[in-house]
Protein backbone atom coordinates (compact mmCIF):
# COMPACT_ATOMS: atom_id res chain seq x y z
CA UNK A 1 0.00 0.00 0.00
CA UNK A 2 2.81 2.44 1.03
CA UNK A 3 4.08 1.74 -2.72
CA UNK A 4 1.10 2.97 -4.16
CA UNK A 5 1.18 6.11 -1.77
CA UNK A 6 4.80 6.90 -2.77
CA UNK A 7 4.22 6.54 -6.34
CA UNK A 8 1.13 9.19 -6.22
CA UNK A 9 2.56 12.69 -6.43
CA UNK A 10 1.40 15.23 -3.70
CA UNK A 11 -0.39 17.73 -6.57
CA UNK A 12 -2.72 14.92 -7.07
CA UNK A 13 -3.63 14.07 -3.51
CA UNK A 14 -3.74 17.77 -2.66
CA UNK A 15 -6.54 17.96 -5.35
CA UNK A 16 -7.99 15.17 -4.48
CA UNK A 17 -8.24 16.58 -1.12
CA UNK A 18 -9.66 19.90 -1.87
CA UNK A 19 -12.14 18.36 -3.83
CA UNK A 20 -13.46 15.92 -1.48
CA UNK A 21 -13.63 18.42 1.50
CA UNK A 22 -15.39 21.12 -0.47
CA UNK A 23 -18.09 18.73 -1.91
CA UNK A 24 -21.01 19.09 -2.73
CA UNK A 25 -20.39 22.93 -3.06
CA UNK A 26 -23.86 23.71 -2.57
CA UNK A 27 -25.23 24.30 -0.19
CA UNK A 28 -22.93 23.43 2.58
CA UNK A 29 -19.96 20.59 2.50
CA UNK A 30 -20.56 17.06 3.56
CA UNK A 31 -17.47 17.73 6.18
CA UNK A 32 -18.95 20.66 7.32
CA UNK A 33 -22.42 19.39 7.61
CA UNK A 34 -21.16 15.95 9.13
CA UNK A 35 -18.32 17.76 11.80
CA UNK A 36 -21.36 20.03 12.43
CA UNK A 37 -23.37 17.33 13.26
CA UNK A 38 -20.76 15.61 15.23
CA UNK A 39 -20.51 18.53 17.21
CA UNK A 40 -24.15 18.53 18.48
CA UNK A 41 -23.93 15.03 18.95
CA UNK A 42 -25.92 14.03 16.02
CA UNK A 43 -23.60 11.92 14.21
CA UNK A 44 -25.74 8.64 15.31
CA UNK A 45 -26.41 6.76 11.82
CA UNK A 46 -23.88 4.79 9.99
CA UNK A 47 -24.19 6.23 6.44
CA UNK A 48 -23.20 9.56 8.14
CA UNK A 49 -20.49 8.43 9.78
CA UNK A 50 -19.58 6.79 6.43
CA UNK A 51 -20.01 9.89 4.45
CA UNK A 52 -17.53 11.86 7.16
CA UNK A 53 -14.39 9.08 6.72
CA UNK A 54 -15.15 8.90 2.52
CA UNK A 55 -14.75 12.74 2.58
CA UNK A 56 -12.26 12.94 4.98
CA UNK A 57 -10.15 9.93 3.37
CA UNK A 58 -8.09 11.62 0.37
CA UNK A 59 -6.88 14.33 3.47
CA UNK A 60 -6.14 11.74 5.79
CA UNK A 61 -3.87 9.73 2.92
CA UNK A 62 -2.01 12.76 2.13
CA UNK A 63 -1.41 13.57 5.67
CA UNK A 64 0.16 10.34 5.99
CA UNK A 65 1.92 10.69 2.86
CA UNK A 66 3.63 13.75 3.90
CA UNK A 67 4.46 11.54 7.58
CA UNK A 68 5.74 9.08 5.12
CA UNK A 69 8.18 11.70 2.93
CA UNK A 70 9.46 13.11 6.27
CA UNK A 71 10.84 10.19 7.76
CA UNK A 72 14.13 9.90 7.98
Amino acid sequence: MFQFLEQLPFSVLIVFAMFMLLAPFHPMPHVVEKIIMLKNGQLHRPIDIFDLLFHLAPLLLLALKWWLQARP
